[in-house]
Parts: structure tokens; sequence; C-alpha cells
């Protein structure tokens, strides 16, 4: 729990600070990259997480892997390895795309269908969403053979799930009910 409030708190502060230099749009650039990176490299992560490793050859080679971050990032990477927080990084970068998202009004939508969806029915699902009342729309596609058919829709909190599978499953449970047995 500690580490999701300094998470956020970093996240918030570095949101703020983007906000006040107008450089937002390079810091969510920023943060993207060191998201996917660190999920693409699994050594980086663990030098990230490794105590060992000293702080000053940790600067030095987070240095050498991200060269294109603005300034603002690359002083706030610099900040966060010599706190001793770079472990928190991808996390902090994940809470500043969360913070981001949230004082735009952006909603992330993510549908899951059987088969990858064409650009056709990609905009029919956006309208849709944007008929439930939410105007700015990211949208994440997965793809589960498992569905059969359909689609199943998250927002937020919320879920449609209009899949083939689980038609057959609430046609199994139905089918499991004895209607000649009394439940009492």
């Amino acid at each position: 729990m500690a580490n999701t409030r300094a998470t956020l708190r970093y996240a918030k502060s570095l949101f703020e600070l983007a906000k006040e230099q107008n450089v937002l749009e390079a810091c969510k650039a920023d943060m993207e990259t060191i998201m996917s990176t660190c999920s693409a490299s699994h050594e980086l992560s663990l030098l990230l997480k490794s105590p060992v490793i000293k702080t000053d050859k940790k600067l030095s080679i987070l240095s050498e892997v991200f060269t294109s971050l603005s300034p603002l990032s690359n002083a706030f990477v610099e900040l966060i390895t010599k706190k001793k927080r770079e472990p928190l990084l991808v996390q902090i970068a994940q809470q500043f795309m969360s913070v981001y998202k949230t004082s735009l009004g952006i909603e992330t939508a993510i549908i899951t269908t059987a088969q990858p969806l064409d650009d056709q029915l990609r905009t029919q699902v956006l309208e849709f969403i944007k008929k439930q009342g939410i105007q700015k729309v990211e949208l994440s596609e997965k793809v589960n053979e498992n569905l059969i058919g359909g689609a199943i829709v998250r927002i937020g909190d919320r879920q449609l799930d209009a899949s083939v599978l689980r038609q057959i499953n609430d046609l199994k449970q139905s089918f499991n009910k004895n209607l000649y047995i009394k439940d009492f």
C-alpha cells in the first residue's frame, strides 16, 4: 500500500510539473517509452529492482537506455534513482498515465473478441461506447479464441458480455437445474 501511495504521489507531482512547464505531451510520451522499454526488457526490470547495483551505476545505465527522454523526464528519472525509488519507476509511469487520462476525461475501453476487429466494426463499437455517454475513448483490443463469437466490452468497472461462450454457459446452467426438486 505504501508503494501505491508513493507511486501516486510521484506521478501527480510529475504531472503537475509537466503541466506547469507546458511539456505534458512530451512527458506522456516519455512515460510510455519507460513502460514499453521496461516491459520489453526483463534484464532492465531486474536492474531496477536490484539492491546490489550501486546508484551511480544505475544512473549511467538508465541514461544510456533512455537517451530520448525530455529534460524534465530525464531529471525525474535521475531524482527517483537518487532517492532509491527506481524499483517503482514502471509503476510511477503507469500511475502517471492514469492521472493523465483522468485529467483529460479519457476512458479506456477493453474489447475482447474471438477474431481481430476490422475498421467498420471498430467504428461501430466506438459509436456504441459514445452512446453510453463517454466522449473520449481509448480502445484496447484483445483476442480470445475461446469466446467462439461475440464480444466482451469492459469500460472501467462495467462489463457487457455478449459472447457465445457466456450464452452456452447460461444454457448449461439452465439445463443443470432440476425443476422437479423444490428449493427451500
